[in-house]
């Protein structure tokens, strides 16, 4: 089982993000769950929702204690969160920043992850760009696929096709596609 935790602040679309991550997985054949966990439920609150893919039925639903994927959509919350806590030895992380890791100064949080496991994407200049709104879910979801290779970029347009369609989905397919191309070019 793939187990993915998501942090960010409310009305960022962190849970539509899950939702599009379990989405993107079904449509590749796997079984997934998405949901999400809020404290006081408003807009910049802290937010952490979860997803988790597997070969077989799911049958979990307590919140993941042990990610292998950490996505986190508001670098803010580094310094009020431990975002990392629990993240697994091979796990992947994830934030949205136009920073690098080094210069966050996370250098060391990140040191026990293999190399290449620890990235960041201009999530939130991407859909400022192409939607006009910050809303980093698509970008985040094509870098969980450029850095995991666990989902396709197309699955995750194909996602955000289903939900919403025409124009908002064209926009977040740009974002997705600006997001994977940015993580996997070599820079």
């Amino acid at each position: 089982m793939y187990q993915v935790r998501l942090h960010g602040r409310g009305g960022q679309g962190v849970v539509t993000a899950a939702e599009m991550l379990s989405v993107a997985a079904f449509m590749e054949g796997h079984f997934a769950q998405a949901f999400p966990s809020f404290g006081s439920e408003r807009t910049g609150a802290p937010v952490v929702a979860f997803a988790r893919i597997d070969e077989k039925e799911i049958r979990l639903h307590e919140p993941i204690d042990e990610p292998d994927v950490v996505l986190v959509q508001d670098p803010t919350l580094l310094e009020q969160v431990d975002v990392f806590a629990g993240l697994r030895p091979q796990g992947y992380l994830l934030i949205n920043s136009e920073h690098t890791i080094e210069e966050l100064g996370l250098t060391e949080a990140v040191s026990a992850l293999p190399a290449g496991h620890a990235k960041t994407v201009p999530a939130t200049r991407f859909a400022i760009e192409k939607i006009g709104r910050p809303l980093p879910g698509a970008a985040m979801l094509a870098g969980y696929a450029a850095m995991t290779g666990n989902l396709k970029l197309e699955s995750v347009q194909a996602a955000y096709s289903e939900r919403f369609g025409g124009k908002i989905a064209e926009a977040n397919a740009e974002v997705a596609r600006l997001a994977y191309e940015f993580l996997t070019c070599d820079r």
